[in-house]
């Protein structure tokens, strides 16, 4: 099973509103981070924080209306073909979520790693424009690093990240070995994810793409 983890319980101050909910393209910003991660995942966690209750109930309506619509017909399809039974999210709430993203990012990998994942894909919500060819293609190039491992064993222990990178620019989402989610997870002396990996990874790999959307964040409005 691939986990995916998205992140969107921080206070979008520079947003002015909850930027979990801001449209593009007609859906929320979160809409957009599921169904990127359902191109691969089985099982989506979806972890929120400021106003969590509102951004909660607002997209559960937006799902309701793409199911009655048929606008997940195609997802759906996409679960299919990757082994899933059908499309899975989660919510989990992160109380803490004033002391930053890494806090959210502990509490989504806790939340997945109880899930037996065979790797975990995280993706911050202000990343709309990914491709999911991009998410597809990352889950898949784990997936073979990891069955490249000679022994179960050293693959149960093998703390490998794989990142995107545009242009030379690192990028979202990021694709964690079950080892080193489980070691970010706990991990209390990091700064920040970057920082998390750099220091739990054995290896860092990086996968180089044509899409720009990696490395675009909708941080404030019109951006």
């Amino acid at each position: 099973m691939m986990v995916g983890v998205l992140l969107a319980a921080g206070a979008s101050t520079r947003m002015g509103s909850p930027k979990a909910l801001v449209k593009e393209k007609g859906l929320s910003l979160l809409a957009h981070g599921v169904r990127h991660l359902w191109t691969a995942c089985d099982a989506v966690v979806v972890v929120l924080g400021w106003n969590g209750a509102l951004v909660r109930r607002r997209v559960e309506e937006e799902f309701q209306g793409l199911v009655g619509s048929g606008k997940l017909n195609q997802d759906l399809t996409t679960a299919h073909r990757h082994g899933s039974k059908g499309l899975e999210v989660t919510f989990v709430a992160n109380r803490g979520w004033r002391s930053g993203m890494l806090s959210s990012v502990r509490i989504g990998l806790s939340e997945a790693i109880g899930l037996k994942p065979e790797a975990v894909v995280v993706l911050p919500v202000d990343c709309p424009s990914v491709k999911p060819a991009t998410v597809h293609d990352l889950a898949s190039l784990m997936r073979m690093a990891l069955k490249a491992s000679r022994t179960p064993r050293e693959r149960r222990e093998f703390a490998y990240a794989l990142v995107p990178r545009f242009r030379k620019d690192r990028g979202h989402p990021i694709a964690l070995s079950p080892a080193l989610a489980r070691a970010v997870a706990v991990d209390r002396g990091a700064r920040d994810l970057s920082d998390a990996v750099r220091r739990n990874a054995r290896l860092l790999g990086y996968f180089d793409v044509s899409d720009p959307g990696v490395v675009r964040n909708r941080n404030r409005p019109g951006d």
